[in-house]
C-alpha cells in the first residue's frame, strides 16, 4: 500500500478555487459592517447630572438595507445631582402644570415603579385619585425604578450596572461597594428586651454609626421607638416617630410604620449621621426590639514601612509596625478604634537585619559583631495601675506603657515605640470593681398597728452589698419608704381618730434600731 498519492494535474486548480471562495466569504463578513458609514459624534447628554444617556448615529451606504443598528447609546453625567434639583421624573410631571387637562389645571406628581410600563410618564393630580399618562415615553436617562440604576432609553428600560455602564450586570455588595466582596462592612444583628419602669422611662436600644446600610428594626410591645442623631460636625437632633410615613432625618430617609402592637423602622442608607435608636416607656408590659444592619468598617490596620536601622554599621535591625487608619477622614487614629472590629487582624511586625557592613577601623579594631548580641532588644515597661475610677458597678484603671532600651552598663532609657513592636504592647486600660453597687433590700411589712379601721404598718429596709452583707453606700434618694398606711376592714365599735395611729414598740423601735446601726451617708463614686 502506498503511503501517499501523487497529485493529479487538476489539484492545484481546485486548491486555488478553495482559497478564492474562502477569501470571498471572509471579505463578505467584513463588508457586512463595511456597508455602514463611520459612527458619528456622540450627542449631548440628556441630563447634566444623575446619570443620563447620549447617542451616536451611523448611515447605511448600501442601496439595500444594512444589517445591525444605526444608533448606539452610552451613559453620561454620572454624578449626583444637588439636593435642590429634585426628582427627574417629578420635573417632567411638573412641566405639565401649566397645561390644561380636560379644561382644568392640576399640579402633577410622579407615579413611580409602574411594573407594567416603567418608562411611560404617568402622573397623579395632587389631592385627587386622578392618574394620567401624560407622555408615552419619559426622557432618556430617567430611572425605571426609584431603587435601581436601570434607565429608560427611547421608551425601553435598559439594564445599568453599578459601574454606570449600559448592559452591565455588576452590582453593589451589601457594603455599597461596586463589584465588592463584602469585606468593607460587617453584619450586626441582635435583640433588645426592655426593662423600663416608672423610674426609667427610656433606654438605648442600639447605636448605628455613620455610613451604615440596610437597617431594619422591629419593635413588638407597647413601647415606642425614637431617634437621636449626631452629625460629623457635632450637630444633634431628635425625632419622635409619632406616625407612619417616610421622613428625612439628617438627610437620611427613614421609613417608619406604626401598628397597634408593633413598630417597624427601615433605613436604606448609607446613613449621613450617627443614629442612636432609643425606646420610650409607654405601657406596663415589656417590649422586644430585633435589629439588623450592615456597619462599615471605617478603621483598618495599615502596615508601615521599615523604620530606620538601629545601627549605622556593624549590623542592626529594623522593624515595621501597624497603625490604625480612619478611612473616613484619611488619618491615623488610636489603635483602640481598630480593636473594635473583630474582623480586623493586626499585622505582625516584620524584623530584618540592616547595615551589615563592618564599621570603619578604629584603633586597629573593627566593630563587626551584630548589634543584638551585645545590646538586649528593647522591651515594654509599665507603671503600676492607677486607682479604680469607680468603687463599684464597673470602672477602669490605667497605666503608662513605654518602650525602653538597656545599654551595656545597665542604664535604661526610653526609646521610640517602633523598636518594641516585635512583641505585643501590654494593655494600658483594664476594667476593675465590676461587682454590683450596694442596693436597698426591703423586708416584709409588719402587721397593721390597729385591729380595726385605719392604722400604719412598718418594714425594715437594709443596704445590701454584692456579697449579701448589710453595709452602707446606698443612695438615700432611692431608699424605699419604711412605713405606710393600712386599713383593716373590720369596723370599730368605738369612735377612732381619723389620723393614723403611730406605731408602738416593738415595731417602730426595731425598725429604728436597725437603720441607726447602718446609717452611712457615703454614696458610691
Amino acid at each position: 500500500m502506498e503511503c501517499c498519492r501523487r497529485a493529479t494535474p487538476g489539484t492545484p486548480f481546485l486548491f486555488l478555487a478553495f482559497l478564492l471562495l474562502s477569501s470571498r466569504t471572509a471579505r463578505s463578513e467584513e463588508d457586512r459592517d463595511g456597508l455602514w458609514d463611520a459612527w458619528g459624534p456622540w450627542s449631548e447628554c440628556s441630563r447634566t447630572c444623575g446619570g443620563g444617556a447620549s447617542y451616536s448615529l451611523r448611515r447605511c451606504l448600501s442601496s439595500k438595507s444594512c444589517e445591525g443598528r444605526n444608533i448606539r447609546y452610552r451613559t453620561c453625567s454620572n454624578v449626583d445631582c444637588p439636593p435642590e434639583a429634585g426628582d427627574f421624573r417629578a420635573q417632567q410631571c411638573s412641566a405639565h402644570n401649566d397645561v390644561k387637562h380636560h379644561g382644568q389645571f392640576y399640579e402633577w406628581l410622579p407615579v413611580s415603579n409602574d411594573p407594567d410600563n416603567p418608562c411611560s410618564l404617568k402622573c397623579q393630580a395632587k389631592g385627587t385619585a386622578l392618574v394620567v399618562e401624560l407622555a408615552p415615553k419619559v426622557l432618556d436617562g430617567t430611572r425605571c425604578y426609584t431603587e435601581s440604576l436601570d434607565m429608560c432609553i427611547s421608551g425601553l428600560c435598559q439594564i445599568v450596572g453599578c459601574d454606570h455602564q449600559l448592559g452591565s450586570t455588576i452590582k453593589e455588595d451589601n457594603c455599597g461597594v461596586c463589584n465588592g466582596d463584602g469585606s468593607t462592612c460587617r453584619l450586626v444583628r441582635g435583640q433588645y428586651k426592655s426593662q423600663l419602669s416608672a423610674a426609667k422611662l427610656d433606654d438605648t436600644v442600639v447605636a448605628i454609626p455613620y455610613g451604615s446600610r440596610h437597617i431594619r428594626l422591629v419593635l413588638k410591645g407597647p413601647d415606642h421607638l425614637y431617634l437621636e442623631t449626631k452629625t460629623l460636625q457635632g450637630a444633634k437632633g431628635e425625632n419622635s416617630l409619632s406616625s407612619t410615613g417616610i421622613f428625612l432625618v439628617d438627610n437620611s430617609s427613614v421609613d417608619f410604620q406604626k401598628f397597634p402592637d408593633k413598630e417597624i423602622l427601615r433605613m436604606a442608607g448609607p446613613l449621613t449621621a450617627d443614629f442612636i435608636v432609643k425606646i420610650r416607656n409607654s405601657g406596663p408590659a415589656d417590649s422586644t426590639v430585633q435589629f439588623i444592619f450592615y456597619q462599615p468598617i471605617i478603621h483598618r490596620w495599615r502596615e508601615t514601612d521599615f523604620f530606620p536601622c538601629s545601627a549605622t554599621c556593624g549590623g542592626g535591625y529594623q522593624l515595621t509596625s501597624a497603625e490604625c487608619y480612619d478611612l473616613r477622614s484619611n488619618r491615623v487614629v488610636a489603635d483602640q478604634y481598630c480593636h473594635y472590629y473583630p474582623e480586623n487582624i493586626k499585622p505582625k511586625p516584620k524584623l530584618q537585619e540592616c547595615n551589615l557592613d563592618p564599621c570603619p577601623a578604629s584603633d586597629g579594631y573593627k566593630q563587626i559583631m551584630p548589634y543584638d548580641l551585645y545590646h538586649p532588644l528593647p522591651r515594654w515597661e509599665a507603671t503600676p495601675w492607677t486607682a479604680c475610677s469607680s468603687s463599684c458597678g464597673g470602672g477602669i484603671q490605667s497605666r503608662a506603657v513605654s518602650c525602653v532600651e538597656e545599654d551595656i552598663q545597665g542604664h535604661v532609657t526610653s526609646v521610640e515605640e517602633w523598636k518594641c513592636m516585635y512583641t505585643p504592647k501590654m494593655p494600658i486600660v483594664q476594667p476593675c470593681n465590676i461587682f454590683d453597687c450596694p442596693k436597698w433590700l426591703a423586708q416584709e411589712w409588719s402587721p397593721c398597728t390597729v385591729t380595726c379601721g385605719q392604722g400604719l404598718r412598718y418594714r425594715v429596709v437594709l443596704c445590701i452589698d454584692h456579697r449579701g452583707m448589710h453595709t452602707g453606700g446606698c443612695s438615700p434618694k432611692t431608699k424605699p419608704h419604711i412605713k405606710e398606711e393600712c386599713v383593716i376592714p373590720t369596723p370599730c365599735y368605738k369612735p377612732k381618730e381619723k389620723l393614723p395611729v403611730e406605731a408602738k414598740l416593738p415595731w417602730y423601735k426595731q425598725a429604728q434600731e436597725l437603720e441607726e446601726g447602718a446609717a452611712v451617708s457615703e454614696e458610691p463614686s
